[in-house]
């Protein structure tokens, strides 16, 4: 006789406190893009990214839900830890962005209308889901002194926000012409954003260990190297990108004075990421944790 294949059923993925915050979090994605699609208003650019935040982050937790019930993971040859809590910060990130960009760009006073009503409550459910990731990844989180999941420790959900930063500024760049000193930003903004995914690919992808270095040390001499990199540009960029102009009247949403000043707050954002993850990184080599 043949044996056969038992499927092993783990209901802590259901009942744990993670597991809580993943079902709350697949409920309201649900309810949030449902309730936007029941007006039929998220044309544009906007409304489009809005939908893909809530589809997105929905399928992705299913998806991580039914593998730990199944307990179908351990075949997956990746970082298992890593990969969960990595997506956990960039779904809250993703979450809370929509959160603030959708009631901006699609609600406008006053709110009275069935249309409004809906998109307002849409607003709040997300806003209640990026409270549910943001759980997660504090559930997640490893504690001081571990780093057997990298993206689970501080500068591991560091390395998350500052590749998430670096692709919001990349959607606000516009033509930055021929200037020297915002072609400079431009690199660094590219160069940091690309070493930082690297890391956490190959952390997730397991390859860490063929780094011909520790991890620690090359975090530490990356992350001191992309701050002074980003204090520069904290400088030059607001100096280059507002000199001799003054702000446009009306300033619309895709206003380039209000984008360039939106760039300018988001590299402030990173560089303050990129000097705690310095000082978490230097504790992780110099701080022996008894």
């Amino acid at each position: 006789r043949r044996a056969m294949a038992v499927m092993r059923v783990n209901l802590r993925a259901l009942t744990s406190w993670v597991g809580i915050a993943r079902i709350f979090a697949i409920v309201l994605s649900c309810i949030a893009f449902s309730l936007v699609a029941s007006t039929g208003i998220y044309g544009g650019a906007y409304g489009t990214w809005c939908m893909f935040t809530w589809c997105f982050c929905f399928a992705v937790t299913v998806l991580i839900v039914l593998l730990e019930l199944l307990e179908l993971y351990p075949k997956l040859p990746l970082s298992w830890d890593d990969f969960t809590s990595a997506f956990s910060m960039l779904a809250a990130l993703m979450i809370f962005t929509t959160s603030v960009v959708f009631p901006s760009t699609f609600i406008s006073s006053p709110c009275n209308s069935d249309t409004c009503a809906r998109q307002a409550a849409a607003t709040a459910i997300s806003c209640l889901c990026f409270l549910a990731y943001a759980l997660e990844v504090g559930l997640t989180r490893a504690k001081p002194g571990d780093i057997s999941s990298f993206l689970s420790t501080v500068p591991g959900l560091l390395k998350v926000f500052e590749a998430y930063v670096a692709c919001l500024i990349f959607s606000l760049l516009g033509d930055v012409g021929s200037e020297p000193a915002l072609q400079w930003c431009v690199a660094v903004y590219a160069i940091c954003f690309i070493i930082t995914l690297l890391i956490i690919i190959m952390t997730i992808g397991r390859c860490l260990a063929y780094m011909p270095c520790p991890l620690e040390k090359m975090l530490v001499g990356y992350n001191a190297l992309a701050l002074v990199m980003y204090l520069t540009v904290t400088v030059i960029w607001p100096l280059y990108s507002f000199r001799n102009t003054r702000r446009p009247n009306p300033c619309g949403a895709n206003c380039w004075w209000n984008k360039r000043l939106g760039v300018t707050f988001l590299t402030i954002f990173n560089l303050l990421a990129y000097l705690v993850d310095l000082v978490y990184s230097t504790k992780m080599v110099f701080v022996t944790v008894p």
